[in-house]
């Protein structure tokens, strides 16, 4: 209900707001894969993995969440677009872990292109809310990276790779280093 005394201010341009509504759905159609992934190690009786891509999922959750409440603060339009069927079945560990790994990788390119369509539109205000993400994005694709090469290190006994998460639990070192690094 509006009213006149209603205060109309947009924060945001309406080619970004779109694009942020499209990453919202990009974040969705992540979490979902995310479960699909879980629920195979799951079924497979690898919980270690399975916990990882379930906490994955709620990562993408929480990002989705967090490009909603932009758009709201900035008074943008919120318009979540439908998302791709993601993958259910996988030939193996390796495949699964590969294709959480190309799924950063063009959460990437997208929150890059992001980026790039705040500076060019001198959106301050945005910017400083994408940093978040793009740091984010770097400590995602190094994780996926590491839990890949030590999947294919682990070869068919993923034991080892249970193993190695129960005491490596990825992502936290990361998680822990941000803005620790002495130039």
């Amino acid at each position: 209900m509006s009213t006149k005394n209603d205060v109309n201010v947009s924060l945001i341009s309406k080619e970004l707001n779109n694009a942020i509504n499209q990453q919202i759905g990009s974040e969705f159609q992540a979490k979902l894969q995310y479960l699909n992934i879980a629920a195979y190690f799951d079924t497979e009786d690898l919980p270690q993995l399975a916990t990882f891509f379930y906490q994955q999922a709620d990562d993408e959750n929480m990002h989705a969440m967090k490009f909603l409440h932009y758009l709201v603060d900035a008074s943008g339009a919120i318009e979540i677009p439908a998302v791709q069927k993601p993958e259910a079945t996988f030939e193996s560990a390796e495949t699964a872990v590969n294709l959480a790994l190309q799924n950063e990788m063009r959460v990437t390119g997208q929150i890059n292109a992001l980026m790039d369509l705040a500076i060019e539109e001198k959106d301050h205000i945005a910017q400083d809310f994408l940093r978040w993400f793009v740091t984010e994005q770097l400590e995602e694709v190094s994780t996926m990276k590491t839990l890949l090469n030590i999947t294919r290190r682990a070869g068919d006994n993923l034991l080892w790779v249970e193993d190695y998460l129960s005491r490596n639990p990825l992502g936290l070192a990361a998680e822990q280093q941000v803005g620790t690094a002495v130039p």
